[in-house]
């Protein structure tokens, strides 16, 4: 995983210890032994955290004296620390063996087959210079029983040519689209076809492990209250420069840390496209609803992740309108119990996706993202706090944090250097950095010896000065949309 260099697609064959998910999995089981090493972790997580501590405890003893500006630096501060404890202490691997924490008696969710069928999906459009290797690693899936569609969404430049001659050699099933539908639409015209108990995605820009796949099918079998699953995702072009290095660094946090907080609560809020897995039961009522989404009166076209994973996490609050609303659909007519399905994150399953190499696209991506969050908040965080307080801390904190950044942005790199208040500009520039240290410190405990952790703290300026003033453009131009998924 810590290789820089693009994976090539001829290597992925399947590892030695591959086998069905009925046979071989590991299971691990709370046992006394178990609960003492999950408290000796907690130990050590808390004394690695204990500097930060430190220093969160010293200004809080003066808040009443404090500033703004200072008391939002230390309630950032203090979200840091929460999260890194709950990712490194409570985190669990649902496909290493059985998790500590499931749910009650009272909540019932229908097992999977041993061995369940697996529709594993994607949708192109104008990528022929990757694709080949996208499909070729779809295809060299470990994984049992899958049947792989690929949707050409009216493809202009050869991507077609491609897919044709892949689709005999691999003995996939390829979708020709005659006009352009958008990415959702063509991966529900996928859907139609998917007779499968699982339904799973990816980017047409990503290479996939030969054993992601079946890592993530393995949580759900295992855990029947899992309603979806993420893999893990790292950059595939790191060799590109040092923004594509940062970007890799970034995203092992966004993964490692983050989704794995969420995933303690069984809340990740995101499954993100590079590897999106989901019990058929727990997603196929709502596809409709995701296709044909529409936010401030206009179709919303970007293929959201969030979205679709707030139909699993909330249909119990919000299901049943969906449902309604799409009666007449094909999707609905099978229709599926909802349920409080938990989503989970599979850190052990990973993907590589080619992320932008230049300051343009990746400008374009970023805004993409945060008109999908802005999208998303108004189904997702009218729920998420029923869900519990764990789920509901790391959400809404979240949200106040993407909320205040262009706030604090502009209090402290316009308003303060214009009216001559510079020290509030410096001491912003050190609580970036400083946040950015911690996440690097972080990268490097769990990689020891790699040097990339240095990378972490410029992600942390680049978004604190750049990204984020991008949210109030988003918000400003939430309407428009095409899909676009050029990294170069």
């Amino acid at each position: 995983m810590n290789a820089p260099h693009r994976p090539q697609a001829r290597s992925l064959s399947p590892g030695p210890g591959a086998a069905p998910f009925g046979v071989g999995v590991p299971e691990r089981r709370p046992t006394p032994s178990g609960a003492v090493g999950h408290g000796v972790r907690r130990l050590l997580v808390l004394l690695c955290l204990m500097p930060l501590l430190i220093v969160l405890a010293h200004h809080a003893a003066r808040l009443p004296r404090l500033t703004l500006p200072v008391c939002y630096g230390l309630v950032v501060l203090a979200g840091t620390i929460a999260m890194l404890y709950v990712a490194y202490s409570r985190y669990e691997d649902p496909a290493e063996g059985e998790l500590r924490v499931r749910p009650g008696p009272e909540e019932t969710f229908p097992p999977l087959p041993a061995n369940p069928m697996v529709a594993f999906l994607l949708a192109v459009k104008d990528e022929v210079d990757g694709i080949e290797a996208c499909v070729r690693s779809m295809a060299a899936s470990d994984c049992p029983g899958v049947r792989i569609i690929v949707v050409d969404d009216h493809s202009q430049d050869g991507t077609g040519d491609v897919l044709r001659r892949l689709e005999d050699e691999l003995a996939i099933t390829v979708i020709h689209l005659d006009t352009n539908v958008g990415k959702k639409h063509a991966l529900v015209r996928a859907c139609e076809l998917a007779d499968a108990e699982i339904i799973a995605f990816t980017d047409s820009d990503c290479v996939l492990a030969p054993d992601a796949l079946r890592r993530c099918v393995r949580a759900l079998v295992s855990h029947p209250e899992l309603g979806a699953v993420s893999g893990h995702c790292r950059a595939l072009n790191t060799d590109a420069g040092v923004l594509t290095r940062v970007q890799d660094v970034w995203y092992e946090g966004q993964f490692r840390v983050a989704k794995a907080a969420e995933a303690s609560f069984g809340s990740v809020s995101c499954v993100s496209g590079p590897l999106a897995v989901f019990r058929r039961d727990a997603v196929y009522n709502y596809l409709p609803a995701w296709a044909d989404d529409r936010f401030m009166g206009a179709p919303f076209r970007f293929a959201t992740d969030r979205q679709l994973t707030g139909y699993v996490l909330g249909q119990v609050w919000r299901g049943e309108a969906l449902k309604r609303r799409y009666a007449g659909s094909p999707f609905v007519e099978e229709d599926f119990t909802a349920r409080r399905w938990r989503v989970g994150y599979v850190r052990s399953a990973k993907v590589w996706t080619d992320v932008p190499a230049r300051l343009g696209p990746l400008l374009r991506q970023q805004v993409r993202w945060k008109k999908s969050f802005i999208r998303n908040l108004f189904f997702t965080g009218s729920f998420m706090w029923r869900r519990g307080p764990g789920p509901a801390a790391l959400y809404y904190g979240h949200v106040l944090w993407v909320l205040a950044a262009p706030v604090m942005a502009f209090r402290h790199l316009v308003w303060a250097p214009v009216h001559g208040a510079l020290f509030l500009t410096v001491l912003y520039f050190c609580g970036v950095i400083l946040k950015g240290c911690v996440w690097g410190l972080a990268y490097r405990i769990d990689h020891p010896g790699d040097t990339r952790w240095r990378y972490r703290p410029f992600m942390s300026l680049f978004s604190s000065v750049l990204l984020a003033w991008l949210l109030p453009y988003s918000l400003l131009t939430v309407r428009r949309g095409v899909w676009s998924r050029g990294a170069a």
